[in-house]
């Protein structure tokens, strides 16, 4: 067997694209180079792949292989200028590589294989490329697996939406997670109603019209959105968001009488019940059932709160929607004659949004996909010590979130 077959086999080369003309191995410097070229004599367009009829301007390039062990192994080719009929002047297709990429195709698998299961930082060590390169090539990758694995709005039949912080200063980006798969099919940078429009734009009207559910917090932008570009699905509003606006108005209220109870015998009773208060039932030691009582005894508004908040998580639960509808309405007329001023917000709101929060009780869908997939989100996030870019993020978030399945060649 001649050296330049057994190193073509040794480094993965597919017989019938690359052929191995020569090597230079550098024992100093552990760097091995093969010298290669297309088995194909036809000159193609690196970008589109249409047939060139000529090269020239050729020059010696050089692109980034997997390793060998401990030997760097780099492919190095004449790569000529051709003159494309639909792209104009442009370098050809070599296929090892990406057009305009310095590391074959192989290499880049390797490095996204590796970042689907660690930071970036670890992965640039062990591949021995910078940290920016990391982020490259991911890019690169995710790109290219979403052009070829198929179209992932496709089929969706139930979605949530949410939004995602992935840096101090308001950075968001919103994200789009198929119910049924339980996988992130759409991510781009920002929050508003014009974010939700371009989602549903890259969707198109037919597969919109097809959308039965759409689950989201109680955004007033996307619900705008939703309602102009797919009318036919139904809003689910999820439970979590509706029972922490109850929380939020019970935490209101505790803080407003322990400042006007401040250095009194009731507000001493009262300090160090927050979450005692915010506990469910079920939970309850019977230190909190201790100050509970307390609470039930010596502050009536203070309990008044904890029991609608307690009674709307309950309301939540109900199997059937007239139930569930007949109840809100009474905890509703409840709220807003609780003398409670942020209960009373809550009951205008609930009361707003009663269709939505009854077609949770009618469908069961949630958001519980979408904060599941933020749970994953932020572990990836503190994973890499943050993004620089929404870029980068969304990226690793389809490489990571979105099913794609990598199989290098070289594990």
């Amino acid at each position: 067997m001649r050296a330049t077959t057994l190193l073509r086999s040794l480094s993965r080369l597919h017989p019938q694209h690359t052929v191995v003309t020569a090597f230079k191995l550098d024992t100093d410097r552990r760097v091995l180079v093969l010298d290669v070229k297309p088995a194909a004599r036809t000159r193609r367009c690196g970008a589109c792949g249409k047939r060139c009829s000529r090269g020239y301007d050729h020059r010696v390039r050089q692109w980034r292989h997997t390793d060998l062990g401990e030997t760097r192994v780099f492919l190095r080719y004449r790569l000529a200028r051709v003159d494309c009929p639909r792209c104009g002047p442009t370098t050809e297709r070599v296929p090892w590589a990406e057009h305009a990429a310095w590391h074959t195709s192989d290499f880049e698998e390797l490095v996204a294989y590796k970042a689907q299961g660690a930071d970036q930082t670890r992965v640039a060590r062990d591949m021995r490329i910078s940290w920016d390169t990391v982020g490259h090539i991911v890019s690169r990758v995710v790109k290219r697996l979403l052009s070829v694995g198929g179209d992932l709005l496709d089929g969706l039949r139930a979605v949530g939406l949410d939004d995602l912080s992935y840096r101090k200063g308001h950075k968001y980006i919103s994200v789009v997670v198929d119910h049924d798969r339980g996988r992130l099919v759409w991510a781009s940078e920002g929050r508003s109603g014009a974010t939700i429009d371009q989602f549903f734009k890259e969707l198109g009207p037919e597969r919109a019209a097809k959308l039965k559910f759409v689950s989201i917090d109680m955004s007033a932008a996307y619900e705008a959105a939703i309602k102009t570009n797919a009318p036919n699905a139904v809003i689910v509003f999820d439970r979590f968001h509706v029972q922490r606006l109850a929380h939020d108005a019970l935490d209101e209220v505790r803080r407003e009488i322990v400042r006007e109870l401040k250095n009194t015998p009731e507000g001493k009773a009262v300090k160090g019940t927050r979450y005692s208060l915010q506990r469910n039932e079920v939970n309850h030691t019977p230190k909190d059932a201790e100050r509970i009582s307390t609470v039930m005894a010596t502050n009536a508004p203070l309990y008044r709160a904890y029991m609608l908040k307690t009674m709307l998580a309950w309301i939540l639960s109900t199997a059937t929607v007239a139930d569930a509808e007949r109840r809100l309405e009474g905890w509703i007329d409840w709220a807003t004659r609780s003398q409670l001023k942020p209960f009373v917000r809550v009951g205008k709101t609930i009361r707003k949004h009663l269709e939505g929060i009854l077609a949770y009780i009618r469908t069961g869908i949630s958001n519980g996909r979408s904060e599941g997939f933020n749970g994953k989100a932020r572990v990836i996030t503190k994973r890499a010590f943050g993004f620089h870019s929404a870029a980068a993020l969304i990226a690793t978030l389809y490489l990571c979130c979105s099913g794609l399945e990598l199989n290098p060649r070289h594990t």
